[in-house]
């Protein structure tokens, strides 16, 4: 097995890493980390936490240099995982200056720290912005890489991401790192790569210890059943998958009003909201968190035991990342599916496509009837628009906004709602519980 020590890594990088805490490489790290620091192109296929950051980051500490201008680029598909990406190679990379540039914030100040930056971590939204704005040079890029691939492609960035590589210079590092190599990734390689190493590492989930079980449970009993389990199971942190925003709000209001600690996240909350959730999330003090697809890829969680699919995705490969939240580092994992007649067409889909899943029926338990919460006055209540009408604002107003720039306010549910840095308003709750667990032992409902 390779170490670090004979990687060919510079002293100050290998000082940095062991300062770290990192001892060994991971498989991806082992395998990718040689040839990036010999400035080949990379196509990567690893899962999340498997430790893609650093391994790119590696090129960056090795060839970026400190006030010389922009020369690294990392797009990413959502803020949470650019917040994250620049953390991590910040704590690699302490001499560079990492600028994080994502939509749903202020572009002013973004603006302003361009000017002294080394290292940008992007949305495609929000860069293509600056780039109109003509706020961002890239001319001096000489690292370019692709986190999460094949998500931000799902999520319809193709022409985006396609539109920010022609910017680029021709003459740099192409880095791509997905959780799957997709075909669309195979063509833009052989479009914008230059003989490039493929790697592939062995998924983090083990399946050995992980268990799928579902219910089958008519629609208006789901909120009951989920209330039931997450009382009676044991242990640590729960993650519940829902499809919409607004199930998401709707699931964690009802926790939290039959004494759940938890916490939601979507794409309609600030970037403040949605950080600050996560990191509450991730240290433990409060114990579910309820959120769409924007968690499910990329950041990084520990200490999941179980994940549950309160709604079914429609594509199998989200079902695949939804589920590899859990079961990590040879810790065993739980995912509880709660099927009602809306999610048979998705669930086939994802037991014919995953045919080696081993996913168990569980009769539902006896569960006591629960009333659920609906939307307050002031929820419901329409805004006036600017001539004094009520209108229908499903969305808290962000309907006539979305129509004006063309845009569906029902879109794909992450950052690039807000790519163009819009405001929504926050929803979701203002104050957090402080318990770890994310259910009180509590006696079966009769």
């Amino acid at each position: 097995m390779n170490t670090f020590e004979n990687m060919s890594l510079s002293n100050n990088l290998l000082q940095a890493i062991q300062r770290l805490g990192f001892t060994n490489p991971t498989e991806i790290q082992e395998k990718a980390i040689p040839h990036i620091v010999n400035g080949k192109d990379i196509i990567g296929e690893s899962a999340t936490g498997s430790g893609k950051t650093l391994a790119f980051g590696c090129s960056m500490a090795e060839h970026v240099k400190p006030n010389e201008g922009l020369q690294a680029l990392i797009l990413t598909p959502t803020r949470e995982l650019a917040e994250q990406v620049r953390n991590s190679i910040k704590e690699l990379t302490p001499q560079l200056r990492v600028l994080p540039i994502y939509g749903g914030v202020s572009i002013n100040p973004q603006i302003d720290n361009l000017r002294k930056t080394d290292v940008v971590v992007a949305t495609p939204g929000r860069l293509l912005d600056h780039l109109q704005r003509r706020t961002i040079n890239l001319s001096k890029i000489k690292i370019l890489v692709l986190d999460e691939a094949d998500r931000m492609l799902d999520m319809g960035f193709i022409d985006d991401v396609e539109r920010i590589i022609r910017v680029c210079p021709k003459e740099r590092q192409t880095l791509f790192f997905s959780a799957t190599i997709s075909s669309q990734i195979k063509n833009l390689a052989q479009r914008y790569m230059i003989e490039p190493v493929t790697v592939l590492a062995e998924k983090q989930v083990d399946p050995s210890k992980l268990k799928q079980v579902y219910f089958n449970v008519m629609k208006h009993g789901k909120l009951a059943l989920l209330i039931h389990l997450l009382k009676q199971e044991a242990s640590g942190l729960a993650i519940i998958f829902c499809n919409t925003r607004n199930t998401t709000d709707f699931v964690n209001r009802n926790l939290r009003a039959n004494k759940i600690d938890a916490v939601s996240i979507h794409g309609g909350l600030s970037q403040n909201k949605r950080s600050n959730t996560i990191e509450i999330f991730n240290k433990g003090k409060v114990g579910v968190l309820v959120c769409t697809d924007v968690a499910a890829r990329g950041l990084h969680i520990e200490n999941v035991s179980h994940v549950f699919n309160y709604e079914i995705p429609k594509d199998a490969k989200d079902y695949v990342h939804r589920i590899g939240r859990t079961a990590r580092a040879g810790e065993e994992g739980m995912v509880m599916n709660l099927i009602c007649e809306l999610d048979h067409d998705n669930f086939g889909r994802v037991l014919s496509e995953y045919r080696d899943f081993n996913v168990e029926k569980i009769e539902k338990p006896e569960t006591a009837s629960i009333a659920p919460i609906k939307p307050s006055n002031l929820e419901q209540r329409p805004r006036r628009n600017s001539f004094g009408n009520r209108g229908n604002q499903r969305s808290f107003g962000s309907n006539r906004r979305n129509q004006r720039f063309g845009r569906n306010s029902n879109s794909r549910d992450s950052e690039e709602s807000n790519s163009r840095g819009f405001r929504t308003r926050n929803s979701g709750p203002r104050n957090f519980g402080s318990k770890k667990r994310f259910g009180t032992k509590r006696p079966r409902f009769n």
